[in-house]
């Protein structure tokens, strides 16, 4: 979209003029039309004629004193609906040259039109109030495009520094100094920024915002039936002939027509942005990612996240929450299987390879069952690949919710490098991990680092990472020497060689099953701290 001078509208209404100093020096009456004073005005002009909407283009305040009209109901008429005709903002007469008072003919024909009319009750030069009202519209012009500008040019700044969404949109959010919100067609919020209590507020009933807001017809939105005079405005987001998705300004305090600018600014960025591929991942994606990365983190209050949980299209009232995560998931795979499957959910990438998948059920549903087909599922068209995918149990309280996310954060993370040779359950639970899952906690404990340094100090350089690593396969495998030397496909006698150097080389004996036990708990913290 292109936004040139002429389409920038002067955010001043008729009621602000009504309240400069220099037009209240003329006592101002307004005589029909009260409810019309938030129109915008463009211009003003002083005219007489009865035909004087053929010189007007709309938006004009116009001033007149009647000396043609007086006498001629006819003509007083046809003068306001001249003026109605023409989009007029308002027009303003100067009582005492020829009419002492407001005349009737001009005050109904203003009110049926809904034309503000206006009467200056003591003698007041026109020409003072022609300057005034121009010279503040040619200023807020020069603002407007001087903010246009430089909206512009600091959003283009950001869109090619490589910047991520949420830069852009927290400087719309700096500019309009409003919460921001950014959506798809069917009102799936995307994308926020703001003040957080302020966008709380807004989020908090969505739904329902959403639903009145759209209701209005296209270039004004609101909340509890308000338009864009209430300081709600949005722009369509879009390209080619297709919109897909719209940002919206929730309760902008400025001018109308300054929130619009802002709006488009914005929107053209947004566009540019997605055009350019200013992200590794789709908006959607990157929603979801942020909602669940905050709820895996628990910087940020469960409770807090509630609304953009709520606004991002998860349902949360009466359900039950399954916490997942999944290792080496595709995130585009997860997400499309979980709509193929008709689960309610939230996919999004975490770090290291884990995927988060937030489930909500019905509480009436089974929650371990439909976790367990949508994991058989993934396993199945995952192939040869081992995907691993970890679960907490349901949660039926939203608050419990982070602390499930990292319970199967924490068992993915436990089986991670041993799952292909571990007989693992479809779902993993933290009873599946065992010991592997407490050694993963106490990781960092410098007791545990010290001990597994010990017990495995002859093996704990590069020329013996292959004797290292049959060791692990040996004791992850109950040490099963069978099923040892077929996955590391060699024959008995090359693997029984291949022990017998490992317990040289550790001063153990792996027959001993405390012994093995040691160096098995040494092993996993080893792995553990590896990663």
């Amino acid at each position: 979209m292109t936004i040139t001078l002429d389409s920038l509208e002067p955010a001043l209404s008729v009621r602000q003029v009504l309240t400069l100093e220099r037009v209240l020096a003329g006592e101002p009456e307004v005589v029909a039309g009260a409810s019309h004073l938030d129109r915008a005005v463009r211009w003003v002009h002083v005219a007489e004629a009865a035909d004087v909407g053929v010189m007007l283009s709309g938006g004009e305040m116009v001033l007149t004193t009647g000396v043609l009209l007086a006498g001629d109901e006819e003509k007083q008429a046809e003068y306001v609906r001249s003026l109605h005709r023409a989009d007029a903002a308002a027009v303003v007469l100067g009582l005492g040259r020829a009419f002492p008072a407001a005349p009737a003919v001009m005050r109904r024909a203003a009110e049926r039109c809904g034309l503000p009319m206006v009467v200056l009750h003591r003698p007041f030069p026109f020409a003072e109030l022609t300057e005034e009202v121009q010279s503040r519209l040619v200023r807020r012009k020069f603002a407007a495009v001087s903010l246009s500008e430089a909206v512009r040019t600091e959003l283009t700044a950001l869109i090619t520094a490589g910047a991520p969404l949420q830069r852009l949109l927290d400087e719309v959010a700096r500019h309009s100094a409003c919460p921001v919100v950014v959506t798809n067609l069917a009102h799936r919020v995307l994308g926020t920024a703001g003040e957080r209590p302020a966008v709380d507020d807004v989020l908090r009933d969505w739904e329902r915002i959403a639903r009145q807001a759209w209701g209005h017809r296209p270039g004004r939105s609101g909340t509890g039936g308000g338009t864009e005079g209430d300081g709600w405005i949005r722009a369509e987001l879009g390209g080619r002939g297709e919109r897909w998705g719209r940002i919206v300004l929730c309760g902008y305090r400025g001018d109308t027509a300054t929130g619009r600018l802002l709006a488009d600014r914005a929107a053209e960025a947004l566009v540019l942005h997605r055009m350019l591929g200013g992200a590794a991942c789709s908006w959607e994606e990157q929603s979801a990612q942020s909602l669940l990365t905050d709820l895996v983190s628990g910087v940020v209050p469960a409770r807090q996240l509630l609304p953009r949980a709520r606004a991002a299209g998860l349902p949360v009232n009466r359900r039950t929450f399954v916490p997942l995560v999944v290792r080496d998931g595709d995130t585009a795979r997860l997400d499309r299987l979980l709509r193929l499957l008709g689960l309610p959910g939230l996919v999004a990438e975490l770090a290291d390879g884990a995927t988060a998948v937030l489930l909500s059920l019905p509480r009436d549903q089974d929650a371990d069952a439909l976790a367990a087909h949508f994991a058989t599922r993934l396993r199945t068209e995952s192939g040869p690949a081992r995907t691993v995918v970890a679960a907490a149990d349901p949660r039926a309280a939203w608050d419990d919710v982070p602390a499930g996310l990292r319970e199967a954060r924490h068992v993915a993370d436990a089986v991670a490098d041993s799952a292909a040779a571990l007989d693992l359950p479809p779902v993993v639970r933290l009873r599946d991990v065992h010991l592997r899952g407490l050694i993963r906690l106490l990781r960092d404990d410098p007791h545990v680092q010290s001990f597994a340094e010990r017990e495995l100090d002859g093996l704990l350089c590069e020329t013996e990472e292959d004797l290292l690593s049959v060791l692990r396969t040996y004791l992850a495998t109950g040490r099963n020497k069978s099923r040892t030397a077929q996955l590391h496909h060699v024959s008995r006698p090359a693997l029984y060689r291949r022990l017998e150097s490992i317990q040289v080389r550790l001063g153990v004996d792996l027959d001993d099953f405390e012994q093995a036990a040691s160096v098995h708990i040494a092993l996993l913290a080893h792995d553990a701290q590896q990663q």
